[in-house]
Parts: C-alpha cells; structure tokens; sequence
C-alpha cells in the first residue's frame, strides 16, 4: 500500500451496519509512500494508522 499526501484513505466497516470511515493523509511517515500514516478523519479527529486489508488508499486526481 503506498500513498501521498492529501490521498484519502477509506477504512471499511468490520461488522454489518457499522458505517466506513474515510480520512485524508495528512503525513506519510514510512519511506516511499508505505504506512504509517498520519491521517485526519472527517470528524476532525487525528491518528497514525498502518491500515490493514480492510482498508483502501484512493489517490488523489489531482496529484497526478
């Protein structure tokens, strides 16, 4: 899994009715866009995060 700032990441829900989560890449903190991440979801709330398989990095168009 590799990103770059401003990517967001969408984490999906691990049990039925519990909702995905998506937050933006604020930092990559490993080398060459490999996790961990620092990362502010949409509540505000900020964490650093090495997502798992239930998680997805949706690059951001217009860093290409």
């Amino acid at each position: 899994m590799q990103a770059t700032k401003g990517d967001r990441l969408l984490v999906h829900g691990r049990v039925v009715g519990q909702v995905d989560k998506v937050a933006q890449i604020v930092e990559v903190l490993g080398t060459d866009g490999n996790p961990p991440y620092r990362v502010r979801f949409e509540d505000g709330h900020e964490a650093v995060m090495s997502p798992g398989p239930d998680s997805v990095v949706r690059h951001e168009e217009s860093a290409r």
